[in-house]
C-alpha cells in the first residue's frame, strides 16, 4: 500500500515525464525522420511544386496496371512529369492553345476513333458531328465514361500543343546561302601533307616527374571534363537462405510419399482407408491440387515447353508412367503421363485477304467479298509456283496484323483458331496450302510445322530452405556483423571465415537494383543518408532470402572529382604535355623533316586528301590541330612543332586544292550551296524535337527530392 501510495503522489510528475518524452519524439521525428518530410514537393520546376500526392497516384497506376516495380515506375512518372511541365510553360509563353480542330485532326488520325462504325457516314468517312453526339449524351447517362474521355481528352491537347510547338520551331531553323558555302568549303578543300609524327610513348613515363598539384591544376582548368555526380562505394557480404542438401532430401522424400498408396485411419467410420497415389488416384485434378504448390493445368504442352533437363525423358513416358523427383525452376516435381496427342500443335502461316463488312476490316478495305475471294485465289496460284515466296507475298498483300511478320502465326493447339481455319491446318500435311473462308475474310494458309504435345499431371513442391536452415544463416550474419563492429575491416574479417567478398562502385542516389543484387533500394538510401560515413556498416535483408552486410568504402559528393578518382584520365593529359616539352626541348625547330626523321629513327609519312570536316589521319588518329595548320601553311611550307592528341609534329605542305578556285564551281556555285544548305537543314532534323526539350530542361530549374520519398 505504501508502493501504491508512493505512486500516487508521484502520478503527475510521471504524467508530465511521459509527455515530455512523447513530444520530444514527435518533434525529433519532425525535424529527423525522412518519411516526415510530406511538406516538401517531390520536385520543383521553374518555381511550381510537383504534388507528391499526384505523383504517389500515377505511380500506383503504373504499379498496378503495367506490372511495373522498384525505381522504374518513379522514374517514368517524373520525366513525363516533368517534360509536361516544361513544356506547357513554354505553350504558355509562345501563347499556344488548341482548340477543336486540333482535337478533331487527332481523332481522325486515330484508328479508334476514324474506324469505329458509329462515327463513319455512308461513306466510310469519321465525321466528328458522331462523335461529338455520343460524347454529349454520355454526359448526361455516364459520368465515369464522361470524366474518362475528359482526361483522355486533355492528352489529345497535350499532344497537339506539343505538336504546334516543336513545329513552329523547326520552321524557324534554317541555315543561310553562307552556311552552305562553309561546309561545302569543310568538306572539299583538301590538302596534301607530309609529316614527322614523334609520337608521346617515345619518353618513358618514368622520365617524366609530376607533381600532384598539377594534375589538380588539369582537373581545375577543364572542370567539364571532370564533374562528377554524387556516387558511392561499397563492399558487402552475402549470406543467401539457401536450401540445404537436407531440406532437399526432404523435399524429395515427401513427393515420393506421393506415388505410394497409404493405409490412414479414419476417426469417422472407425475403419482404415487407403489413400490412393498420383498413379492409382480416380481424381487426378482434385489429388494434385490438394498435394501440389502449383495447380493442375489440362493444358497439352509440347516438348520445348517442359523442364529442359528432363523434357527428353518426360516426353518419352508411356501413359500412365511416373517420372521424379526432379528439379524444375524454383520447384521439385514428380510427374505422371496423362496422355499424348501426335501432331497436337501446329505452326502455320497465312495472307489475310478482306473484305467490306467482314470482322475487323480496316475502313479502307474497299472490296466486296466477291473481289475479295478472286484476289484470294490469285495470291493462292501465286504461293503454290514458289512456295518460297510465302513471307514475301503477306508483306505485300495480307490485310491481317500479322503482315509484318510475313504471316506467321506461331504455334497454336487445336481448337485455337476459329473452325474452318483450325480444320485446314491440322488436317493437312505440312507444307500444304490452301484457301478457306472465315468471318474476318478468306485466308491463304501454308501449314509450317506440327509437334506432339503431352498431358502431365505434376506435384510441386517449392525448393526452400527449412526452418534450420534459416536460423543457421541468421546466426552466422548476426556474427558476422557483430565481429565486424570490433575489426571494422570488412576485408579482413571475410578472409578469416573463408566468405567472398564483392564490390559495387559508383552508385548512385536514385539507384534502384544494384549488379549482383535484386532490388535493394533501402541499401541506396542509407549510403545517401546524411550521417552516413566512411567505413560505416549496416545489415540488410535481402528480398529472395538472407542478408547482406554492407561497408562504405568510398564517398563521393557532387562536383569536381577527386585527384585519386580523376588521375586515371588525367595524368595521361598531364605527362603528355610534359613529354611534348621534352621532345621539342630535344630537338632543334630549324631542322628538315628528312633530318627530324634521322634523328629519331622515324619515317616521313604521307597524310593525302585531308580536309576539315574529318580531322582524321590515317596511322595517327584524329588530329584537328594538325589538319588545321596545314590549311594555314602555303605549299612546300615547314610547320613549326605542333603539339598534337597522339604526338609532337611537323609537316610539311605538299599540295593543296581549293574548290572555290576552281571554274567548275565558280560556274556552279549557287547548285553547290542550295545542295549543302539543304544537307544541313536533313542532318538537324531528325533529332530536333529531343533537341529543343533538351535545350529548354536544361534552362529550367529543377528541384529533384524523389530520393526523400523512394
Amino acid at each position: 500500500m505504501a508502493v501504491l501510495g508512493k505512486i500516487r503522489e508521484k502520478s503527475i510528475f510521471l504524467i508530465l515525464v511521459i509527455g515530455m518524452a512523447l513530444f520530444a519524439f514527435i518533434i525529433s521525428g519532425v525535424f529527423t525522420d525522412p518519411g516526415m518530410t510530406s511538406q516538401k514537393p517531390i520536385g520543383v520546376v521553374n518555381g511550381e511544386d510537383i504534388s507528391i500526392e499526384e505523383f504517389r497516384n500515377q505511380v500506383d497506376f503504373l504499379e498496378r496496371n503495367y506490372n511495373l516495380s522498384g525505381m522504374a515506375p518513379v522514374n517514368n512518372v517524373w520525366d513525363q512529369m516533368i517534360r509536361t511541365k516544361i513544356l506547357n510553360s513554354q505553350y504558355k509563353l509562345s501563347g499556344i492553345d488548341s482548340g477543336k480542330d486540333h482535337i478533331e485532326f487527332i481523332l481522325s488520325q486515330n484508328p479508334s476513333f476514324s474506324s469505329d462504325p458509329r462515327f463513319l457516314n455512308d461513306d466510310g468517312i469519321f465525321e466528328i458531328e458522331k462523335f461529338i453526339e455520343l460524347i454529349t449524351e454520355i454526359k448526361t447517362t455516364n459520368t465515369q465514361s464522361y470524366e474518362q474521355w475528359k482526361n483522355q481528352e486533355k492528352i489529345f491537347q497535350t499532344q497537339s500543343n506539343e505538336q504546334i510547338y516543336f513545329n513552329l520551331i523547326k520552321s524557324g531553323i534554317n541555315f543561310t546561302q553562307k552556311d552552305g558555302e562553309n561546309e561545302y568549303l569543310l568538306q572539299n578543300d583538301n590538302v596534301d601533307i607530309e609529316y614527322i609524327q614523334i609520337p608521346f610513348s617515345s619518353i618513358a613515363d618514368s622520365l617524366v616527374s609530376y607533381k600532384r598539384s598539377e594534375i589538380k591544376q588539369y582537373i581545375d582548368l577543364n572542370e567539364n571534363d571532370f564533374k562528377v555526380e554524387a556516387s558511392r562505394d561499397i563492399q558487402y557480404v552475402m549470406f543467401e537462405e539457401k536450401p540445404s542438401l537436407e531440406d532437399e532430401n526432404a523435399i524429395k522424400d515427401k513427393l515420393k510419399s506421393y506415388l505410394v498408396e497409404k493405409n490412414e485411419y479414419n476417426n469417422v467410420s472407425k475403419f482404415e482407408e487407403i489413400i490412393p497415389s498420383l498413379l492409382t488416384t480416380k481424381n487426378i485434378s482434385e489429388f494434385v491440387n490438394r498435394n501440389s504448390e502449383i495447380k493442375f493445368d489440362s493444358i497439352y504442352l509440347p516438348k520445348g515447353s517442359l523442364a529442359s533437363d528432363h523434357a527428353n525423358i518426360l516426353f518419352d513416358l508411356d501413359e500412365n508412367q511416373t517420372y521424379g523427383p526432379y528439379l524444375d525452376g524454383e520447384y521439385f516435381k514428380i510427374s505422371r503421363m496423362l496422355d499424348k496427342k501426335k501432331n497436337g500443335t501446329a505452326r502455320a502461316s497465312h495472307i489475310l485477304v478482306s473484305f467490306k463488312g467482314a470482322k475487323n476490316a480496316s475502313t479502307q478495305v474497299t472490296r466486296s467479298k466477291a473481289e475479295a475471294k478472286k484476289e484470294a485465289n490469285r495470291i493462292l496460284r501465286l504461293a503454290k509456283v514458289n512456295t518460297d515466296t510465302f513471307y514475301e507475298l503477306a508483306f505485300e498483300f495480307s490485310d491481317g496484323p500479322s503482315k509484318s511478320s510475313g504471316g506467321d502465326l506461331g504455334f497454336f493447339q487445336e481448337g485455337g483458331m476459329v473452325k474452318p481455319f483450325n480444320d485446314f491446318v491440322f488436317a493437312e500435311r505440312i507444307g500444304s496450302i490452301g484457301l478457306v473462308e472465315t468471318d474476318f475474310g478468306f485466308h491463304v494458309i501454308k501449314v509450317v510445322a506440327k509437334e506432339d504435345v503431352v498431358l502431365l499431371a505434376s506435384i510441386a513442391q517449392k525448393n526452400i530452405p527449412s526452418d534450420d536452415t534459416s536460423d543457421r544463416v541468421f546466426n552466422l550474419a548476426t556474427k558476422f556483423e557483430i565481429n565486424l563492429s570490433k575489426k571494422l575491416n570488412l576485408n579482413d574479417l571475410a578472409a578469416e571465415n573463408d566468405y567472398i567478398v564483392k564490390s559495387v562502385n559508383g552508385i548512385k542516389v536514385l539507384d534502384d537494383v544494384l549488379p549482383g543484387l535484386l532490388s535493394q533500394r533501402r541499401v541506396v538510401q542509407w549510403l545517401f543518408s546524411k550521417e552516413i560515413k566512411l567505413n560505416d556498416y549496416k545489415r540488410f535483408d535481402l528480398s529472395n532470402g538472407g542478408y547482406i552486410i554492407v561497408q562504405v568504402m568510398d564517398i563521393t559528393n557532387d562536383g569536381l572529382s577527386s585527384v585519386a578518382n580523376a588521375s586515371f584520365r588525367a595524368l595521361p593529359k598531364v605527362l603528355n604535355s610534359k613529354k611534348a616539352n621534352l621532345i621539342i626541348k630535344q630537338n632543334d625547330n630549324k631542322l628538315s623533316l628528312k633530318d627530324l626523321a634521322l634523328n629519331n629513327n622515324l619515317e616521313i609519312k604521307k597524310a593525302l586528301a585531308l580536309n576539315q570536316k574529318n580531322a582524321t589521319i590515317s596511322g595517327s588518329g584524329r588530329e584537328p590541330l594538325l589538319v588545321g595548320h596545314a590549311f594555314g601553311l602555303d605549299i612546300d611550307q615547314i610547320s613549326d612543332f605542333i603539339i598534337g592528341e597522339n604526338g609532337v609534329y611537323k609537316i610539311k605542305v605538299l599540295k593543296k586544292n581549293i574548290v572555290s578556285n576552281n571554274e567548275n564551281y565558280k560556274s556552279n556555285k549557287s547548285n553547290f550551296i542550295i545542295s549543302y544548305q539543304n544537307q544541313l537543314l536533313n542532318a538537324s532534323r531528325p533529332n530536333l524535337n529531343n533537341l529543343i526539350y533538351q535545350a529548354v530542361k536544361k534552362k529550367a530549374g529543377i528541384e529533384d527530392n524523389r530520393s526523400l520519398y523512394y
